[in-house]
Parts: structure tokens; C-alpha cells; sequence
């Protein structure tokens, strides 16, 4: 478990289905929500959020083996924001690193792809935009590392 935290920190927690990958204290952490970024500083107000597609950013960040910083894309899921705590559950959670361009261009290509093939379901659209929301937050990502 993440260390106890002094004042003004929080307890932050980022889990998949397939892993925890950080359980850490930091000073702020940005997150994005679904319609948009926000950012959680100590003494939140408590809320349950939705999030999209895009980086979350610990700032702050102490502990052992820890940098000051760190990014996880993030690919869907949900946060929760206590005064104290920030515990995030995304479907999908990538460090920059671990980010496959080549997959991440396909996967673009993909969504483009059923983008143009829609037709006029809506459905269809929401479903290609989400695709192509997850691979262009990737690459994003994964060219800010480079």
C-alpha cells in the first residue's frame, strides 16, 4: 500500500482488470474525465467520474524507485475523488513506454475505417469515435515520451 501521507497529499491508486500499476502519494493528479481534463488536489470534493481516453498525470509523486512525475495513458473507466484519496479504474492503462505505435497507427487506420463505413447509425459513429479517441491518446502519449 502506498505510504501514509502528510498534509495536502493524496493516496492515489490506479488499477486494470489485469494489474495495479501504482499505488503511490502525490501532491496532484490530472485526470481525463469524459467531457474533459480536471485536476484533484488535496481536499477534493468527493466525486465519481467517468473517464475517456488520455494521460493521467501524478505530480508530486514521492516514494521509493518513484519520479516526481509519472504518466498512464489511460483507455475508459472511472475515478473516484475522496478529500484524501484518488482511486482510478480503467479498462486500459499503459505507461508511455509500453505503448505500441504500430498497433496504436492501426488501430487509428481501424477506427477511420468504421468511421467512413457508419452509414447514418449513430451508434456506429460513437463507436468508431471511441476507437479513434483510445489510438490518437496513444500516440500522443507515446510521442511526448519520445
Amino acid at each position: 500500500m502506498a505510504e501514509s501521507t502528510t498534509t495536502n497529499e493524496l493516496r492515489v491508486r490506479l488499477v486494470t482488470p489485469a494489474r495495479t500499476l501504482v499505488e503511490a502519494v502525490a501532491e496532484a493528479v490530472e485526470l481525463p474525465a469524459k467531457n474533459g481534463y480536471m485536476e484533484v488536489l488535496y481536499g477534493h470534493a468527493p466525486l465519481l467520474s467517468e473517464l475517456g481516453a488520455g494521460d493521467v498525470r501524478m505530480h508530486g509523486v514521492r516514494g521509493e524507485n518513484q519520479a516526481a512525475e509519472q504518466i498512464f495513458n489511460v483507455n475508459w473507466g472511472f475515478v473516484e475523488v475522496l478529500p484524501d484519496r484518488v482511486t482510478i479504474l480503467a479498462n486500459d492503462a499503459l505507461r508511455p513506454e509500453e505503448i505500441d505505435v504500430n498497433r496504436a497507427n492501426q488501430q487509428l487506420d481501424r477506427g477511420l475505417k468504421q468511421w467512413n463505413e457508419a452509414g447514418e447509425s449513430e451508434e456506429a459513429y460513437d463507436q468508431a469515435l471511441a476507437v479513434i479517441a483510445e489510438a490518437e491518446s496513444k500516440l500522443a502519449t507515446a510521442q511526448e515520451k519520445a
